[in-house]
């Protein structure tokens, strides 16, 4: 007989498992390649904890939904996922239904603990519910715009559809490029063909387009016209938010989809714990496993932390942020209160700034460190 979960998260003596929540893009729109990686990095960690004994006997239990992209969706699984008595909610990748994510989890008193996604405003006002192993998008898109200085791009042309993340980029990128002698034109993809798209590179002689967009629409048909586009042979085609990352890109664009620098939140070298659970993703992959699935790991390793040194209630949770002190895949893992942040925030994962080698695309190159 199965006994019934606890509605407020407190901890139950029976053994029963202690339940996770685990908030992750399976289908489209979401990224499903980005949810896959996420998934599967949570749940080797989830393994690796219930082969270790689990939490004081007890085994962790992830119990998963699929998001979509959909804020609403997220939000209505926080408050299913609540009600089911998880101890805490993990996961996310896109940064909109995140925000919708930790918005309820706020309200519901709900431990949150963000796994990959960086928009700066993840909660309208601070609280104490929220953590996030990712960096603010300002910090890193801040890494990004020094590398393209760095490189001698200052005419920056911005492809952007109409987005919280995207504009909050754009802003990023404006406030610290313009001091320095950059410039930054935003040209909206929903109004502009691939086409003309390419038309108005020319006309404002940009020298760097960022792609601040969806993948694959309107993504692959803009870095197909640009590459194929005589007149913007120099242009250097970015994308901050990580799509080259992932095989799919690389399957779709081939040799188009390389010399393109993204923002990867990975150490130039892996220490003997990374290495190991990089080895252990790979097989479970079927390929390289991204940054992303490392955040999973990592998500699920502190949150098995603060459940061993301060139990299960919810509350006990919470008290444990600024508590945890763990080796992480990508280096110590601590949370603090960062200005401008309003969640315990990991200051800082490590960033950097790759490409896929044109010379061999299934490659990465390091470009640029912050």
């Amino acid at each position: 007989m199965n006994t019934p979960p606890s509605p407020s998260g407190a901890e139950p003596t029976d053994g029963s498992p202690v339940r996770l929540g685990a908030l992750v893009p399976l289908t489209r729109p979401g990224w499903a390649e980005a949810g896959r990686h996420l998934l599967a990095g949570l749940d080797l960690a989830v393994r690796e904890v219930n082969d270790a004994g689990g939490i004081g006997g007890r085994p962790l239990e992830l119990v998963v939904r699929d998001t979509a992209a959909d804020p609403g969706r997220a939000a209505a699984a926080v408050d299913e996922l609540a009600g089911l008595g998880v101890a805490a909610v993990v996961g996310e990748y896109h940064s909109v239904v995140a925000r919708a994510a930790a918005a309820r989890a706020d309200a519901l008193g709900v431990p949150f603990l963000c796994s990959s996604a960086v928009l700066d405003a993840l909660t309208e006002a601070p609280t104490k519910w929220v953590a996030r192993l990712a960096p603010a998008q300002s910090h890193g898109w801040r890494i990004y715009a020094d590398f393209l200085l760095g490189a001698g791009r200052r005419r920056i042309a911005v492809a952007a559809q109409p987005s919280v993340y995207w504009a909050s980029g754009t802003r990023i990128l404006r406030d610290h490029l313009t001091p320095r002698g950059g410039t930054v034109v935003e040209l909206d993809t929903n109004a502009l063909t691939p086409e003309a798209l390419c038309d108005a590179l020319v006309d404002h002689g940009a020298t760097a387009l960022l792609l601040l967009v969806g993948h694959p629409e309107p993504a692959v048909p803009i870095v197909r016209a640009v590459r194929g586009d005589r007149r913007l042979a120099e242009i250097l085609i970015g994308a901050p938010a990580g799509q080259p990352e992932f095989a799919e890109w690389a399957a779709e664009l081939g040799e188009d989809g390389a010399g393109i620098p993204f923002l990867r939140y990975l150490p130039e070298r892996l220490g003997p714990l990374g290495e190991r659970v990089g080895k252990e993703l790979r097989e479970r992959l079927g390929e390289a496993p991204s940054f992303v699935a490392f955040e999973g790991w990592d998500t699920v390793a502190v949150l098995a932390e603060a459940l061993r040194s301060h139990g299960t209630d919810r509350a006990a949770i919470v008290d444990a942020w600024p508590r945890v002190a763990i080796e992480g895949t990508r280096g110590p893992i601590r949370f603090c209160r960062t200005p401008g942040i309003s969640v315990w925030q990991w200051a800082w994962t490590p960033v950097q700034v790759v490409d896929r080698d044109p010379a061999e695309p299934d490659r990465f190159r390091t470009l640029h460190t912050g």
